[in-house]
C-alpha cells in the first residue's frame, strides 16, 4: 500500500504526517478556512487506501483556527465550472448517485476496525467539517469549538456519511433538530450529546490528543481492533448475535496469546 505523492496532496489540501503507528492527516488549506472539495474528498480516499499496515491510529486535524468550513461555496453556482454542485445537478440520477459515493470514499475508511480514528476540532466544523468530525471514532475537541450541519440552508441534505453517526450518538430527535434548524453546538453542548469525546482548552488540544493516542498505543493492537469491532457492531445485533460475536473475537484473541506465551516458555 502507497500513499498519494506529496504533490497530489498539496494540490488537494492536505498534509500526511507518519510517527510511528499514528498517522496524522492535515486539512491544510487555512486561507480558506480548511474548505473541502471533491479534490480533497478524493485524497482522503486515496489515503485511506494507502496506509501503511502498522499503522494504528490515524488523527485529522485542520490547519490554522478553523477545523474545516465544509464545502467550498465557490463550488455553488451555475458559474462554477466542472466538479461544481451545478454541473452534477445536470447529470442523470445514476451519475450523481455513483459521483456522491465516490466522495463518501473520503469519509468512510475512518470506520476501518483495524485503525482508531480521531478528530481534533478546533473553531468551527461546518456541514462536511462536521461530517468529517462524526466519521472519526473519537473527538478531542478545544472548548472555542462549534459544530453546524449547515446542508439544510443551502437547500442539500448532509451526504457525506455524517447522518447515522449523528443520529448513533445523540438519536433520532436531537440529531433532527440539530440539522433542520442548521444551528451551532457549542463545545459545552457537543460534550454533553456525547459529539465530542474532551473538551479542552485551545492551547491544551495537542497535548491532549496525544496523551489519547499514547493511552490507546499502550494496549494490544489486535485488542484494540477487536473491540472496536464489537462496538460498532453492537447496535445492529440483539443480545445473542452480539454474545456469538463477543466469543467469536476472543478465539483469536486466545490464538494469538498462545502464540505469545508460547514463545516465552
Amino acid at each position: 500500500m502507497t500513499l498519494p505523492d506529496e504533490s497530489v496532496l498539496t494540490e488537494a489540501g492536505l498534509l500526511v504526517a507518519i510517527d510511528g503507528a499514528v498517522a496524522t492527516v492535515t486539512l491544510n488549506k487555512p486561507e480558506k478556512r480548511n474548505c473541502q472539495d471533491p479534490q480533497m474528498w478524493y485524497a482522503l480516499a486515496a489515503i485511506g487506501a494507502g496506509l501503511p499496515a502498522d499503522i494504528r491510529i490515524v488523527v485529522i486535524k485542520g490547519e490554522g483556527p478553523t477545523f474545516s468550513a465544509g464545502l467550498d461555496l465557490s463550488l455553488i453556482g451555475q458559474d462554477a465550472g466542472p466538479g461544481s454542485v451545478a454541473s452534477l445537478m445536470n447529470a442523470s440520477d445514476a451519475e450523481i448517485i455513483e459521483t456522491i459515493g465516490g466522495y463518501q470514499e473520503g469519509f468512510t475508511w475512518l470506520a476501518d476496525p483495524n485503525i482508531l480514528t480521531i478528530a481534533q476540532v478546533q473553531g468551527a466544523a461546518v456541514g462536511a467539517g462536521f461530517q468529517l468530525a462524526l466519521a472519526c471514532d473519537l473527538r478531542v475537541v478545544a472548548d472555542n469549538a462549534k459544530f453546524c450541519m449547515k446542508e439544510p440552508a443551502l437547500g442539500m441534505v448532509p451526504d457525506l456519511t455524517g447522518t447515522k453517526p449523528l443520529v448513533d450518538t445523540v438519536g433520532y430527535s436531537r440529531a433532527l433538530e440539530i440539522c433542520a434548524t442548521a444551528r451551532f453546538v457549542e463545545a459545552t453542548e457537543a460534550q454533553d450529546l456525547g459529539i465530542a469525546t474532551y473538551v479542552v482548552p485551545l492551547d491544551e488540544l495537542d497535548a491532549t490528543t496525544k496523551g489519547l493516542t499514547d493511552a490507546v498505543l499502550a494496549n494490544n493492537a489486535g485488542a484494540v481492533r477487536g473491540t472496536k469491532a464489537l462496538l460498532r457492531e453492537a447496535p445492529r445485533r440483539d443480545l445473542d448475535a452480539q454474545r456469538l460475536a463477543e466469543r467469536t473475537a476472543q478465539v483469536e484473541r486466545f490464538r494469538e496469546l498462545a502464540v505469545l506465551f508460547g514463545g516465552n516458555n
